[in-house]
């Protein structure tokens, strides 16, 4: 029989706790939450406004959309856009990237995050 110690409890509760929730998001929802957004950003291809086209954003490096003029901060951030990296920018923008020209606080909200995601992800097939 295998025994727990308290550190192994715990460790397993990490361990559980750690997978993301991004995949909990509602497309339907997020674009919803994504108007907060379209004054900027589109999910269309190479089609950027202030700033990038977030169409395939999930996977891409930060700093790469064609035809589009990043901060030199995002340029060099080192990002790749996972569902995580792109829940903590959303959540603190500045904070994630400091330098960064995007003027929006952050979606606070962690549906709110997570159904956006979503909606990008389904808008970008």
């Amino acid at each position: 029989m295998l025994k727990m110690t308290s550190l192994s409890l715990a460790a397993a509760f990490v361990l559980g706790m750690a997978a993301p929730a991004v995949a909990d998001g509602d497309a339907a929802a997020g674009e919803k939450v994504f108007r907060q957004c379209q004054a900027c950003h589109v999910v269309k291809k190479g089609v950027n406004r202030v700033g990038p086209s977030l169409y395939g954003v999930v996977g891409r490096p930060a700093g790469t959309a064609d035809g589009f003029k990043y901060s030199k901060a995002m340029a060099e951030s080192g990002i790749t856009w996972t569902e995580e990296q792109i829940d903590s920018y959303l959540a603190d923008p500045r904070g994630v990237v400091k330098g960064t020209r995007m003027a929006f606080a952050g979606l606070k909200d962690e549906q709110d995050r997570l159904d956006v995601i979503a909606y990008i992800k389904e808008a970008s097939k």
